[in-house]
């Protein structure tokens, strides 16, 4: 039988719940994310920390051996050369633990999508009238 995998009700319940290493890096990301679009909504969304603004700005989560970061597929293309020393795939990017962040790069990543989200929100609200 496949034990049922805890379904998380807070951002608080989540971090709590993570290793103390992992804990440390994922309130980092929270924190910068926080600080660049304080506008946004924080949530729990496909069972993980998540931060909307106008649109999806990016997920996280604590893995075994890294941290994920999933801006959405655009910030990945778009810092590609970048991104080039972590291990990557469409929409995710894997920070190992235990090494540091690029909080640098995270900021990029994410002033990046949330202009991408205004805008697209700007053509979305022009084509309806």
């Amino acid at each position: 039988m496949i034990k049922s995998m805890k379904k998380y009700e807070t951002v608080e319940e989540y971090l709590r719940l993570q290793s103390p290493q992992s804990r440390r890096m994922l309130k980092q990301i929270r924190r910068t994310i926080k600080e660049l679009v304080p506008e946004a909504e924080e949530l729990i969304s496909y069972n993980m920390p998540a931060f909307k603004y106008l649109g999806i700005l990016a997920f996280y989560a604590g893995c075994r051996q890294h941290i994920g970061f999933y801006p959405t597929a655009s910030p990945i293309v778009q810092f590609k050369k970048e991104l080039e020393k972590y291990q990557t795939s469409k929409g995710a990017i894997q920070f190992p633990i235990g090494e540091p962040l690029p909080l640098s790069l995270i900021r990029k990543m994410i002033r990046f999508k949330k202009m991408e989200n205004i805008e697209n929100h700007y053509f979305r609200t022009k084509a309806r009238g």
